[in-house]
């Protein structure tokens, strides 16, 4: 079964001469598999390269407009395919795109911390990023029967929504899956370039923060539990975010003395890798952490819906001292909007700290029942 991408849409939306498109997305979430279909619609001539190629390191790696020249030959599109891994990527790209305004380019990386940074500075103005996450409610939206609705999304929150699992209907099988995800693809790009020799500590912290999911990570804390410092903590973090396994939600305050803001809250791209991790695949009618799973797809496919609308947001959550506190505040054309993740339908006021402090704030409590509005 092949689900229609909001990635395909905005590259063909992006792509023009001139300019690099660069779609940026966590191992296995299908970048590979979406740029391979749409190749399938071109019409022009295109060049594919593995940037995992050695072969395709040494012909970039000549870098002079007659070497790219040779290369390029009559091909009107490039695609690069786990570009990070090409050395200086930001340069290669810099000087093709001044060379050849008629070549349309792109990229796919799953780290940002090569694709981002590297071609940040030197191509301003011409590239277009596009984030690639898992399958999103709205993707699934368009292969889903009504009456099929509820128990997949049961099941989304065990298994997560990596677009390979939508084919492995066993449930042993998808937790196979899961796990040779983390063991073999999900911290690759963490220990091939930062020269880490051993994943251990990575799962150590990965876990203490899979268990912590909704609740503030004191750095200083998971330090003392891993004996590591807390600059190590915190550059681990770093990494684990720019390979798009987690991603942080800092406090919200006007500075107000009562406001808590001092520590983050970490959340997962996907709620099977987080299962996955701490080894827990129990059925959700079974399980103590249901708010937590909750919680934490809600938050996941917010930002998707964000990311693939083009909408502009800062995400905060709140609480103060007295332990008043809100799951996601947005912050949105200079207006504020805050929400409350709850699995069931249950009443649920505001904070009367928040109200008091934000009058013309919104406050929404988000349900399986009306969640899939809140998406579109």
């Amino acid at each position: 079964m092949i689900i229609a991408r909001k990635a395909h849409f905005l590259i063909i939306n992006k792509i023009k001469p001139g300019k690099v498109v660069i779609l940026l997305g966590a191992r296995r979430v299908g970048k590979t598999f979406l740029i391979k279909e749409y190749l399938k619609t071109v019409e022009e001539k295109f060049i594919f390269w593995n940037g995992e190629d050695f072969a395709v390191h040494e012909l970039l790696g000549r870098r002079s407009i007659q070497s790219y020249k040779n290369i390029l030959g009559k091909a009107k599109l490039l695609v690069i395919d786990e570009a990070q891994k090409v050395p200086d990527i930001g340069l290669v790209l810099k000087l093709i795109v001044d060379s050849f305004e008629q070549l349309k380019i792109i990229v796919t990386g799953s780290a940002s911390f090569d694709i981002t940074n590297l071609t940040g500075e030197p191509l301003t103005g011409r590239k277009f990023e596009i984030m690639m996450f898992p399958v999103s409610e709205n993707e699934f939206n368009e292969i889903e029967k009504p009456e099929e609705k509820y128990d997949n999304l049961m099941q989304r929150l065990v298994y997560g929504s990596m677009p390979e699992l939508i084919n492995i209907p066993d449930p042993n099988d998808k937790e196979e899956y899961l796990r040779d995800l983390i063991t073999s693809y999900l911290l690759k790009d963490i220990l091939t370039f930062e020269k880490i020799k051993s994943s251990s500590k990575l799962f150590d912290l990965l876990k203490l923060i899979a268990f912590q999911v909704g609740n503030e990570v004191s750095i200083e804390e998971l330090g003392r539990q891993l004996a590591m410092s807390k600059d190590t903590v915190e550059k681990y973090l770093d990494l684990l975010a720019m390979v798009f396994v987690i991603y942080r939600l800092n406090g919200f305050s006007r500075n107000l003395r009562k406001e808590v803001v001092k520590n983050s809250k970490w959340y997962f791209y996907d709620n099977g890798i987080r299962n996955a991790i701490i080894a827990n695949f129990t059925p959700m009618n079974l399980r103590e952490d249901k708010g937590i799973l909750w919680e934490n797809y809600m938050m996941s496919e917010r930002i998707e819906h964000h990311n693939y609308s083009g909408i502009i947001c800062n995400r905060y959550f709140w609480r103060t001292y007295d332990q008043q506190e809100i799951d996601l505040i947005e912050e949105r054309k200079g207006k504020l909007f805050a929400y409350e993740f709850k699995l069931k339908k249950v009443k649920a006021k505001v904070p009367a700290a928040w109200e008091k402090a934000y009058p013309g704030s919104s406050f929404e409590v988000i349900t399986t029942d009306n969640y899939y509005g809140w998406l579109k």
